[in-house]
């Protein structure tokens, strides 16, 4: 990992919403969750859910699966043991 891309996971994950969802995915790795899931269990509105796994997303931490009509998010766990990786390479 850049310094970069540490960074970006860094800032999606220092906002309780987006810890809370990933965590939720976590718990369900590989396959994940479909959205509407992830909404019922922490009681969030779909605009709100959508929003922060779009961050998510984009720092690399989720990745959708499109299903017909249903989305499924998974963690990309590889991306998280990088960060912790890199976290503690001098250590």
């Amino acid at each position: 990992m850049n310094i970069s891309q540490v960074v970006d996971s860094l800032a999606a994950l220092a906002q309780e919403t987006r810890l809370n969802i990933f965590r939720l995915l976590v718990r369900y790795a590989p396959l994940g969750l479909p959205a509407g899931r992830i909404a019922r269990q922490l009681r969030l509105p779909g605009p709100t859910l959508s929003f922060h796994l779009n961050v998510l997303a984009a720092a690399g931490l989720v990745e959708p699966h499109k299903n017909g009509r249903s989305i499924r998010y998974s963690p990309r766990v590889n991306a998280v043991s990088g960060l912790a990786g890199f976290l503690t390479e001098n250590c």
